[in-house]
């Protein structure tokens, strides 16, 4: 007999659909939910999590599904279930409000509130027994001593209202390498110079952090920390944190070593580490580099496109209940699938009778010893060695893929799918290929056609044909930052005013006359508790450092001088965090280097200017912009024209002498 559906029975969500058949009387967030707990008196329960969650899933099996504690959810509260990713903007309320409470937060998230939606309670994953006893225990207390409750909640929203708070910084400021300096100083000392990454379990990827490191160290010319970042691209990538057979990385390592991943891939990490790694490969032409970013394109084209040319969000890290059950291999199996290579893959990917990690007889594959020392021990050559490698990826995939898969969240988020569109345009355009530039074109132009609010804003979600929410500041920040990307590959000023326009609407609705900083929601949506800034670079860079570093290259672009001083307001209103905290404000760090080195405006005129893009990709130029066109109507472009092929080289509204040819203009840069 199936499972009485309840109210999540008709979300978009994946995740809330896994906890439709819950016997907890599951609501969105939504009017009804919310004024139902207000009729009746109840406390509500915000449960939020995300569909390639572990832990969710685990309280899900353990309280969720469980009758004896459903009854006391329904009896006594109102029950509300959160897609974080749909939803950030009450994630990241009732997640600070967690954190201030207990000093720390995560995923699920479980925050108990007032009736007025303010939290008294909270906390991440709860055993069963845990889960009942503060559930009883809390609902005694707003019956028995409301009041007491009340005054908690009212000092606890003031701090989450206070919380993060950006002091506008009026003096002004000088910027200056020193300042990098000194914040890149500390950072150095937690450097893992054995495994790369940071001396820390577990190992996230943090891809803009590298990426801000990359850069400095090339600009600055610091050899120790250029090291450190490359060091640290080749061990994660030779971890079990990389996907060895279909590509692609999962969210992060749970050991020291990237070697046991947490098994669920998101969108979000591998637009950034495709970003990366293509980056890193323009810098020092490492041929590894190049194979990692054009694998992990291979598996966002084989397992996470939509028909739609969007990008779904992630896939999970358990199948058939067990986490990573599809991606690991014991040496019977394997060796039967490889076959006469059996010795030699083992040795490649680490594979043991005994297991390489704690389950047992299990193996995670990873690369352990370099090719050079592969070839030797096995008296091959090198192209012999990847035919080999090759052909046993080929067959080890053809068997995995006939394992259950992990489920799929299929939704499509406008932020990560703009994260992706400019990462498949850096990988064009540095590895002269334009099929992924038709494919990130054909996403824009879906998002463009499809994702637009009848106001001129951005929808968040996409699934199946149908849109249901309204974009925050990241959707906006991200999609202007792939139009630009896109602009800098084709020279189509339409992405450019595309640009233009999504940045005008997050200025009239997004803007905070207190602070220099955007606000993440819509001025015009459903007022939460508190109305919050994104400012801190996490896993995926903050909205607001994004839109800082949009504003400065449109300022660039369209000669705009508001918005320049914008860019630097932002910058200035936020270095005093960062000082304190650069591995948390990496992106920040990104826009004070583009400060201080200045940005170099390229532009091309003339008959040639896909010719000269094209060699421009050969050199790694971290801090510029491009444009080129014959009948521009860029400031900078508007009267250099030519039929010859002309460079200019621009910088602080002063340029050069043309040039002809990219070597002399890389002079000038350099």
């Amino acid at each position: 007999m199936s499972k009485q559906a309840n109210n999540l029975i008709h979300a978009s969500s994946p995740y809330l659909l896994q906890h439709a058949h819950n016997p907890v009387e599951w609501y969105e967030w939504g009017q009804e939910a919310l004024q139902k707990a207000k009729d009746e008196n109840k406390l509500i329960i915000v449960s939020i999590g995300y569909s390639a969650c572990h832990w969710c899933h685990v309280m899900e099996r353990e309280s969720f599904e469980n009758y004896e504690v459903a009854e006391v959810m329904n009896k006594h509260f109102v029950c509300i279930k959160v897609d974080r990713e749909e939803r950030p903007d009450i994630d990241q309320v009732y997640m600070l409000a967690v954190q201030l409470m207990n000093g720390n937060g995560g995923w699920p998230l479980n925050a108990i509130c007032l009736p007025d939606q303010k939290p008294v309670y909270g906390g991440t994953y709860f055993r069963k027994n845990d889960w009942i006893n503060i559930l009883l225990n809390l609902a005694q207390m707003w019956e028995e001593q409301p009041g007491k409750a009340m005054s908690y909640a009212e000092k606890l929203i003031e701090g989450v209202q206070q919380a993060e708070k950006i002091i506008p910084v009026k003096e002004d400021i000088t910027f200056e390498l020193a300042q990098i300096e000194e914040i890149v100083a500390p950072w150095q000392r937690s450097f893992d110079v054995t495994d790369g990454g940071y001396n820390r379990a577990p190992k996230f990827p943090l891809p803009n952090n590298w990426a801000f490191l990359l850069r400095y160290s090339f600009l600055a010319e610091n050899q120790s920390v250029f090291n450190a970042t490359l060091h640290t691209l080749e061990k994660m990538m030779m971890g079990g944190i990389y996907d060895h057979l279909a590509g692609g990385f999962a969210r992060y390592s749970v050991d020291d070593k990237w070697h046991v991943p947490h098994f669920e891939k998101m969108l979000y990490d591998n637009a950034q580490l495709l970003s990366l790694y293509t980056e890193a490969y323009q810098c020092v032409k490492h041929k590894p580099f190049r194979q990692i970013a054009i694998e992990t394109i291979d598996w966002l084209f084989n397992e996470m496109m939509d028909e739609s040319g969007l990008f779904y969000s992630a896939l999970d890290a358990d199948s058939e209940g067990i986490e990573g059950k599809f991606y690991v291999w014991d040496k019977k199996e394997f060796d039967q699938v490889v076959g006469e290579d059996a010795e030699l893959m083992s040795a490649y990917f680490n594979v043991t009778e005994q297991g390489n990690w704690e389950e047992e007889e299990t193996n995670i594959l990873r690369r352990m010893i370099a090719d050079e020392a592969i070839m030797a021990q096995f008296g091959i050559d090198e192209e012999t060695l990847n035919d080999k490698v090759g052909l046993a990826k080929a067959k080890l995939l053809s068997v995995r893929n006939k394992r259950v898969r992990p489920g799929l969240d299929d939704k499509c988020l406008t932020a990560w799918n703009a994260m992706t569109i400019k990462a498949l345009t850096d990988a064009a355009y540095v590895f002269n290929y334009p099929v992924y530039y038709g494919w990130a074109k054909c996403a824009m132009e879906f998002i463009l056609e499809s994702l637009v609010t009848d106001k001129g804003g951005l929808y968040r979600n996409y699934k199946q044909g149908k849109v249901s929410i309204n974009g925050f500041l990241d959707d906006y920040a991200f999609t202007i930052e792939a139009l630009i990307a896109l602009y800098e590959y084709d020279f189509n000023e339409k992405w450019l005013q595309k640009a233009l326009m999504f940045t005008a609407y997050v200025t009239e609705h997004f803007s905070d006359d207190e602070t220099e900083m955007f606000f993440y929601t819509d001025k015009m949506e459903e007022a939460l508790i508190a109305r919050k800034h994104e400012v801190m670079d996490n896993v995926i860079p903050a909205s607001n450092s994004v839109m800082a570093q949009n504003l400065q290259k449109l300022a660039l672009y369209f000669d705009q001088t508001e918005y320049a001083e914008k860019a630097v307001a932002m910058v200035k209103s936020v270095l005093p965090r960062i000082k304190n905290y650069g591995s948390g404000y990496s992106n920040w760090c990104i826009q004070l280097l583009n400060e201080i080195y200045g940005i170099n405006e390229i532009a091309i005129a003339g008959k040639d200017i896909e010719g000269v893009r094209a060699e421009f990709s050969e050199v790694y130029i971290p801090n510029k912009i491009m444009m080129g066109g014959t009948n521009s109507t860029l400031p900078l472009l508007k009267d250099k024209q030519s039929d010859e092929t002309k460079i200019y080289i621009c910088r602080n509204k002063t340029c050069q002498l043309p040039v002809e040819t990219v070597e002399e203009a890389v002079n000038y840069i350099n």
